[in-house]
């Protein structure tokens, strides 16, 4: 059975662009993109002594059960050269399920829909470009709606973001 998901993917070392880059191109055939937002260039959050992030969007398609899908996004990330640091620290590549179908789970090891979407506009403005009106299922309102409801500032639309055709700026 296939299901609709979406990922958001964020990097600030190295070159950033082809990071986010590399992870769309490395998800087939387990994870078929079918849209990327653009990308944009946003501040830290959390811990904010560290490089500004590029961030995307990606909607895809899978067959991968919810656990399974997380366990394939974060052996991506340790191949494309993720080395573990501290909660919100610096990373090479970040890859989180936001949601997937209208599915609701709380598990140990899994939330869907990932339990900050409402507060990280780093998520919600390149999600908003792909899906304005996805309905979060848990909170019965649309993206664009969240997006409204954010501060936005120092995001800034950094490239177009076409699944596979990004470089470093």
């Amino acid at each position: 059975m296939e299901h609709m998901v979406y990922i958001a993917s964020g990097s600030n070392l190295e070159n950033r662009e082809a990071n986010l880059s590399i992870a769309v191109e490395s998800m087939p055939p387990e994870v078929i993109p079918v849209a990327c937002s653009p990308v944009y260039q946003t501040p830290p959050w959390g811990f904010v002594d560290q490089p500004a992030f590029l961030n995307q969007v990606i909607k895809a398609k899978t067959d991968l059960k919810p656990e399974e899908l997380l366990g394939f996004l974060k052996q991506l990330e340790k191949e494309i050269g993720r080395e573990s640091t501290f909660r919100y620290g610096p990373r090479l590549i970040d890859l989180d399920i936001l949601f997937y179908d209208e599915l609701i789970l709380n598990s140990p090891e899994l939330i869907i829909p990932h339990p900050q979407i409402p507060e990280r506009a780093f998520v919600l403005v390149p999600l908003s470009d792909i899906a304005p009106d996805y309905f979060h299922p848990v909170l019965l309102v649309s993206v664009k709606d969240l997006v409204a409801g954010v501060d936005v500032e120092g995001i800034e639309w950094f490239s177009s973001g076409e699944c596979g055709k990004m470089e470093e700026k």
